[in-house]
């Protein structure tokens, strides 16, 4: 069992083309956003496995000689299979939820739960853990919060547990697993994941463990080509679900959702070039595929007056946005091209905040699940994790 403090981070997820054609058979592009969740293992001797979680004012503490009389016979699958409707009602039992827990507070718990239940169970005892997780990434927007969450806990749990070794040497800022660990990682985060939203396609969890970015279709998820990073501004926005306009109008519908596809594809073309050598006019086709884009999804009915005016605010400043993701909340992007000026920069972001809109300045193609050591942690990221 692991005796040192463990620090691991994941990266949140947006969604560059394919939202809505993606559930019509067509290719969608995910890329890892730097918005990161954190994650601190503090092994103890106390007895106790603390959770804890500020960002959504949660802090749960077990007696480790409890859960270890619990009945968790449900438990014995042997590996990473799928946590079935009546597991998770038993792990509520297990949980002892107060009448007034929220859904959020019960989900990111279970989830916990069964990971921590299941990646330990093979150790003689369970583990006495401290664990804190904090999160650069808004809950609900569709950037990946949650699968970064389960991430963090799987990365961390399997290291604790020593099912993965720690690849972070002496001397080393960041350090990330072999590819067979990562897979392994990816496994349970994925359960971790249908713990929390019942039958996720798996892309959140998939981006947020490898970095960088992938393409989805029809359930195939492929890694693409080492992406370097590209600074975009996210921004909460609102914006309604997608209209059944596919069944109302097939003819008309059909070549939309094709024509996103190609943008999709032409989009993983241009990417692929910009890894050897990154120019303007590389730039200027993403601009105009995201104002495409952007024309489609509003002819598809997902727009919404909150987009229009996102796109109308930073078309004012010379830059070009889109939504991305899908439901009655979440986020849109704007490509930052690297010759902007911050004051540009700084300038359309003052102007979205005057409007109401909650701004990040990041960058996508952000490497995947990490390992760190406290040193190379910003002061903010590590005041967060000690509770400061």
């Amino acid at each position: 069992m692991l005796s040192e403090v463990l620090l691991v981070s994941a990266p949140g997820k947006v969604i560059l083309h394919g939202e809505h054609a993606v559930v019509h058979g067509k290719v969608a592009l995910a890329v890892a956003v730097n918005l990161r969740t954190f994650l601190r293992l503090q092994p103890h001797s106390n007895g106790k496995v603390c959770l804890d979680l500020p960002n959504i004012g949660i802090k749960r503490v077990w007696d480790v000689a409890r859960l270890q009389l619990q009945d968790t016979s449900f438990l014995e699958q042997g590996d990473a299979s799928a946590p079935t409707v009546e597991l998770v009602e038993k792990l509520k039992e297990v949980a002892a939820f107060p009448k007034d827990c929220a859904d959020p507070e019960r989900a990111a718990v279970l989830a916990f739960l069964y990971l921590y239940l299941c990646i330990c169970r093979k150790q003689r005892t369970l583990p006495s853990l401290d664990i804190r997780v904090w999160s650069e990434l808004p809950t609900g927007a569709g950037l990946g919060s949650s699968a970064a969450y389960s991430v963090c806990v799987a990365s961390a749990l399997l290291t604790a547990c020593e099912e993965i070794p720690n690849p972070l040497k002496d001397g080393e800022p960041a350090s990330r697993w072999t590819v067979e660990d990562l897979e392994l990682i990816n496994k349970w985060a994925f359960q971790g994941e249908r713990v929390i939203h019942g039958n996720p396609s798996g892309v959140d969890n998939a981006v947020s463990v490898w970095g960088g970015a992938l393409r989805y279709q029809q359930g195939k998820i492929s890694l693409l080509k080492s992406l370097g990073t590209i600074d975009i501004v996210d921004r909460t926005i609102l914006y309604r679900a997608g209209a059944a306009l596919c069944g109302m109008f097939p003819e008309i519908v059909a070549p939309v959702l094709a024509s996103i596809d190609a943008i999709s594809l032409e989009c993983e073309r241009m990417l692929g070039e910009m890894v050897a050598a990154p120019a303007p006019e590389h730039y200027l086709v993403l601009e105009e595929l995201i104002d495409m884009n952007q024309h489609h999804l509003n002819a598809l009915g997902v727009g919404h007056a909150s987009l229009d005016q996102l796109c109308q605010v930073t078309m004012a400043h010379g830059l070009h946005s889109k939504l991305t993701g899908a439901g009655g909340g979440g986020c849109g992007i704007t490509l930052l091209r690297p010759d902007l000026e911050q004051s540009v920069v700084e300038a359309v972001k003052q102007a979205l905040s005057s409007c109401g809109f909650d701004c990040w300045e990041t960058s996508i193609g952000a490497p995947g699940i990490s390992v760190h050591s406290a040193t190379s942690l910003d002061a903010p990221v590590r005041q967060a994790l000690d509770g400061l």
